[in-house]
Order: C-alpha cells, then sequence, then structure tokens
C-alpha cells in the first residue's frame, strides 16, 4: 500500500485517472470531473493539484460568492478547480470569457456530481475549450496500492505475451460485498459497511434526486431501485419493473434517467450490425458499484450472498465496474457494449478499441470449459475481425481454451 498512516487516519491512494488529467491539463484550459458522490472527485482534486486553488461550492460563503461576483472567486489565480459547479451553472459563462480573455492560459478544473445538468452547460458554453472524464468507484489495485492490473489489461489489448502470477487466492466475495467507495476501505465491521450503504442512499434520494426533480414517492423510487439491482446485468424490461412495483411505464423511464443522470446506473448498449443476424438490442444496466447492488437485493451478509441467484450478476458487475475504469485510461476511451441473439447466444462485453474488438465473457466458476465459450465462438464467427476472446472466471491459473480465446483469473486483471 502507498502513503500508509497509523490509526484509522484516511489514507490517501493514487487514482489512475490522474496522469490522464493532468496530461490533459496540458493543452485543455478546461478539464470536466463527473462523477457520483463518494467516489472520491473531492480527495483526488486536492491531493493530486495542491497547486490549485480549490473552491468547494458545497461552502455556503463560495457559492454566494459565485452568485455575485463569479469572478472575484479566481481574480488571484491562474490556476482553479471548482468543485460542485453545477449548483451555480451560471459560472460556465464566467469561465469562457476568463479562459478567452486570457488566450487559453487559465487552467480550470470543474468537478460535479450532475452529469446532465453539467454537460448541457458545458455543450453550450465551453465547446472546443474544455475535455471531459468520470471518475468511478476505485478498482481493486487502487484500493490496495497495487495499479499493476491496468498494465495487465493494456498488455491483453495489446497482444503481449501474458504471464502467469503466483499470488495468493483471493475471495471474491468480501470484496464485492464491501464495494470500492474509498470511505469503505476503512470500514472494518460489516454492520458498519452495511450502515455506510444504508446512509449513502439515504443522503442520495433526500439531497441529490431533490436538486435534479421532483419524485412523487421516494417509496416507489427506492422499489425501481431494488428491483433493477435484482436484475444486475439483465435486459431490464421496464414494463415488468411498473407491474412489479404498481407505477407506470413512463414513471419507471423517467426514474432510470434519473439514476443515470445522477451517475448511479450505467447503460451498455447492445453490439449490432444490421448485415448480421437478428439481436436483441434493449440495454444491459449496472450500479456504479457491485456492493450497491447487493446491498439494494437486501444481501446483508456475506454467507447469504455466497448463496443468492444473483451472485453471477453481482459478479459481472464488479468486472465490469473495472471495465470500465480501463476504458477511460486508452486513447481513444473504449467503448463497452454487450451482445445477445434472439437465439439465446451473448456475450457479456464487447470493447470496441478504434477499429479493434474484444469480447469478455464473466463466468462464476474455477474451472472453466470449451462449453463456456460458445457464446464467444459464435461472436467470433459473426465478427472475424474480433482481435481475442477473453473468459474471465473465478480460479487461479491463465490457461488458453482456443487459439484464440485465454481464461484469465478475476484478480489478474482488476
Amino acid at each position: 500500500m502507498n502513503e500508509n498512516h497509523s490509526g484509522r487516519e484516511l489514507i490517501y491512494r493514487k487514482r489512475l485517472i490522474g496522469n490522464r488529467v493532468k496530461s490533459a491539463l496540458i493543452d485543455f484550459p478546461v478539464v470536466i470531473i463527473t462523477g457520483a458522490r463518494q467516489v472520491g472527485k473531492s480527495t483526488f482534486l486536492e491531493r493530486e493539484f495542491p497547486d490549485f486553488k480549490y473552491i468547494n461550492l458545497d461552502d455556503f460563503s463560495f457559492l454566494e460568492q459565485a452568485k455575485r461576483d463569479p469572478y472575484s472567486l479566481w481574480v488571484d489565480t491562474d490556476r482553479v478547480i471548482i468543485d460542485e459547479v453545477q449548483k451555480v451553472p451560471e459560472l460556465l459563462s464566467m469561465v469562457k470569457f476568463s479562459v478567452d480573455r486570457t488566450k487559453r492560459e487559465i487552467r480550470f478544473i470543474l468537478s460535479g456530481s450532475s452529469n446532465l445538468l453539467l454537460m448541457r452547460g458545458i455543450s453550450e458554453t465551453l465547446a472546443g475549450r474544455a475535455v471531459y472524464f468520470e471518475m468511478y468507484p476505485m478498482t481493486y489495485g487502487e484500493m490496495i496500492g497495487d495499479l499493476s492490473g491496468k498494465e495487465r489489461f493494456i498488455s491483453l489489448l495489446k497482444g503481449e505475451k501474458l504471464i502467469n502470477q503466483n499470488v495468493e487466492k483471493l475471495d471474491y466475495i468480501p470484496v464485492m460485498f464491501n464495494g470500492f467507495m474509498p470511505p469503505i476501505i476503512h470500514i472494518q465491521e460489516t454492520d458498519n459497511i452495511i450502515l455506510w450503504w444504508e446512509s449513502y442512499i439515504k443522503t442520495y434520494m433526500e439531497r441529490d434526486l431533490r436538486e435534479l426533480s421532483q419524485i412523487d414517492s421516494l417509496i416507489d423510487f427506492r422499489k425501481v431501485m431494488n428491483s433493477i439491482a435484482l436484475r444486475t446485468g439483465s435486459i431490464i424490461n421496464q414494463t415488468e419493473i411498473a407491474r412489479e412495483v404498481g407505477i407506470s411505464q413512463p414513471t419507471v423511464h423517467r426514474y432510470i434517467k434519473l439514476l443515470e443522470t445522477s451517475n448511479m446506473l450505467k447503460r451498455v448498449q447492445s453490439y449490432f450490425s444490421n448485415r448480421l443476424k437478428r439481436v436483441i438490442k434493449s440495454p444491459k444496466f449496472f450500479f456504479i458499484d457491485p456492493a450497491l447492488s447487493i446491498y439494494l437485493s437486501s444481501y446483508f451478509d456475506k454467507n447469504t450472498l455466497r448463496e443468492a441467484r444473483e451472485l453471477g450478476g453481482f459478479f459481472e458487475n464488479m468486472i465490469y465496474l473495472h471495465l470500465l475504469v480501463y476504458s477511460q485510461l486508452l486513447t481513444p476511451k473504449t467503448d463497452i457494449y454487450y451482445w445477445r441473439t434472439t437465439a439465446g447466444k451473448e456475450v457479456d462485453f464487447i470493447l470496441e478499441w478504434g477499429n479493434r474488438l474484444f469480447a469478455f465473457e464473466v463466468k462464476l466458476t474455477q474451472n472453466p470449459s470449451y462449453r463456456d465459450i460458445n457464446g464467444l465462438l459464435s461472436f467470433m464467427e459473426d465478427y472475424p475481425e474480433t482481435i481475442m476472446g477473453i473468459l474471465i472466471y473465478t480460479g487461479d491459473t491463465l490457461r488458453y481454451l482456443h487459439s484464440r480465446i485465454i481464461a484469465i483469473p478475476w484478480w489478474w486483471i482488476v
């Protein structure tokens, strides 16, 4: 681990996105960082950019100053961070003015939790001046201070020779149950982890949602969240959820959009080509952290989770989080899809990097067999340009299941 301190003092761990943001600031006057609450945006900005003036609009004094005289916030500096910038959308016009007036010499880092509200302002005001990043919960490697998972992932995509590593086998159950939010690192007791997630949801529903939209019933909204969590990694039927919760389908649709707007829920689109066989085109959904899905599905201890029928979906959610983080680190950034035909052939994740395709299948098994790669083989037959198929499983060795398909342990890539 890096930067260890004694006792329960908070420990800062480096984030993979750091170098990307620093590199972007060389050529772009404005960098935008969004993400759900508690993913570590504020701590990251304060620790990684100490030479920037830090302004948090959660502070009432700064908030009032931003509304009345925004330019005064950075009149004494040319390096400024504005956190929770969506609270004063009018600031974006003043940021644009300052960038143009200084001939792009000034540098801003703008951060916020609400993706839609922030991006609307950017598209209207800061086009051509800003670059955008999203911060997610930590990877397992970030949590333990070992960032080599990213290098192994990039080696995989580049087709480099893969090297087996001898490490102690890691139980994925407690890793998923605790989750990947930075504050969780410092919590030891299971009951306190549950209390943390309970508080997280309460704060989200009572604070963030009221800022974004008027919710007719917080109880119904919570029921929709629970229903989606139980379907983690599955294609969502909004009509089915509406019938289950007892509300209209348009209301379910609106609630899902709010979950996406606040960065709590991620949509994975179907990968398809009109020239090929019929495929399912409805999206799949994942919460940003598998522990959030687990908590919302009412699994409150590790033993019960181990027997959960939704365990495969939660495991897939954990892998998705890591692929999502790594996709931000590539140039260009990678799009993530899934693939499923009407005949039932499917692949959990398709990564499209430039004109190269990579197919990932996630299996909750310690002993993968040739039968487990049928979906990968079908996809690669339809898309022969696919570079490689990857089966992610719970065992402990790298092994080829086909000349173009390799099985890798989950810990190898996180």
